[in-house]
């Protein structure tokens, strides 16, 4: 490993501020799809990066859409804000508190009040608008609610079939793994009615209208279809339903290039393990495919940048198990030979890797990188937090934060252990 630990030195540079990441946007250069990734869903530093680089790539590069992993409904609600639809909301903390889903953390925090702030700001200065937007698959029935709500305001005669597919889903409690087993086992699904709706909107809204209605209206409407798919298959497959809830991601993208313009670029905020192309890891001989592959797939590598994201220690907002209150968990030192463990090795500090034509050949051996989900037991994260990668081959750069900190979540409708 000692050869691999030169070649970090001898290719990563120094970040001791935040200048030093306009090294990285300069790299960029032109390319439309810009992926930045984290390595876990509750590090301050991996959401303050992120977003230094994305005041500059909407500054210097032109970027108007900011795709997370997130629900599209509150989001949705963020994006009314920042682009002054209506004054529902006084400031940013009013907005975020839409996140009322667990986990709330992933959005509602302090580093995401800061940059929902920035893009106010921005956007009451400049004509063309930053959007920002949901573009996870989970929000079933808050997204049948938001179609049900417009269809009856604007009086639409497919109010109906809206409803027949919302009460398809009520018997199950808004709990989709109740829907998930009746749809699998019990052959009580949803699929017509879900189907029948996507059809009836993208027929009949076919215009643009104000305050981005109809890609509102669509993308619900999308969402709707493919959670239906997504229960489905969770209780069955995991490989499946990721597969699902990851292609769902890749044509929410679609969508926003069709509304908003093919000329238009994005910035896409998600987990490593989403936005590092998923044929560079182990995840490629279990069947599993990631937006960052299919970004790859529909643009050309050429158009597509993906930047990963790392830490040697540290602590980290995460649960001991799904719905759980919300702890600060310290973040071990990273496993020996890891990746994170070689950048650690190859200097105690902040740096950044520029995987170019001239340097790939060198980071091509398959080494774990360490990836850490809402639900985490750093004492066993030995036994399957380390994803085999090969880096340069993963990721176009790579970002490694050497001691980390936890974020800092507004406690909308969490509690903190």
């Amino acid at each position: 490993m000692n050869r691999l630990i030169n070649d970090i030195q001898q290719h990563s540079f120094k970040i001791q501020s935040e200048d030093d990441l306009q090294r990285i946007v300069d790299a960029i250069g032109e390319r439309k799809v810009v992926l930045l990734g984290e390595a876990s869903h509750g590090t301050s530093e991996f959401y303050t990066y992120r977003a230094e680089i994305t005041k500059r790539l909407i500054e210097q590069k032109g970027f108007s859409i900011i795709a997370v992993e997130g629900d599209w409904p509150s989001c949705f609600e963020v994006n009314r804000y920042i682009k002054g639809y209506d004054q529902t909301y006084q400031n940013a903390r009013e907005a975020l508190g839409q996140f009322n889903r667990w986990p709330t953390w992933m959005w509602a925090n302090e580093e995401v009040l800061q940059l929902t702030e920035w893009l106010k700001q921005y956007n009451q200065k400049h004509e063309k608008q930053v959007g920002f937007y949901g573009i996870d698959v989970y929000s079933l029935w808050e997204s049948m609610e938001e179609i049900i709500n417009y269809l009856e305001k604007i009086k639409s005669p497919d109010v109906e079939t809206a409803k027949n597919a919302f009460a398809c889903f009520e018997p199950h409690n808004r709990k989709p793994e109740n829907y998930g087993v009746a749809a699998s086992f019990l052959s009580e699904d949803c699929v017509n009615e879900v189907i029948e709706l996507l059809q009836k909107v993208r027929t009949n809204f076919i215009h643009h209208q104000s305050e981005e209605a109809t890609l509102n209206l669509q993308v619900n409407a999308l969402v709707a279809a493919n959670a239906e798919q997504y229960y489905r298959a969770m209780v069955q497959d995991d490989t499946a339903s990721w597969n699902v809830r990851d292609y769902h991601m890749a044509d929410t993208v679609d969508e926003l290039f069709h509304y908003h313009g093919d000329d238009q670029k994005i910035i896409i905020w998600e987990h490593n393990t989403h936005i590092g192309d998923a044929r560079a890891t182990d995840m490629k001989g279990e069947g599993l495919v990631n937006v960052g592959q299919i970004m790859r797939e529909r643009f050309g590598q050429e158009q597509v940048y993906a930047i990963g994201f790392g830490t040697h220690r540290g602590s980290v907002v995460a649960a001991i198990r799904w719905g759980e209150p919300l702890e600060v968990m310290t973040v071990p030192i990273a496993e020996r030979n890891s990746w994170e463990d070689l950048m650690h090795e190859a200097g105690a500090f902040n740096k950044a890797i520029l995987f170019t034509e001239d340097n790939k050949h060198l980071f091509t051996k398959p080494v774990g990188h360490r990836a850490i989900g809402v639900v985490y037991h750093p004492e066993y994260e030995h036994l399957g937090n380390y994803v085999p990668s090969v880096m340069s081959e993963r990721y176009d750069a790579f970002i490694h934060i050497d001691e980390t900190k936890a974020l800092v979540p507004l406690k909308v409708g969490v509690e903190m252990t």
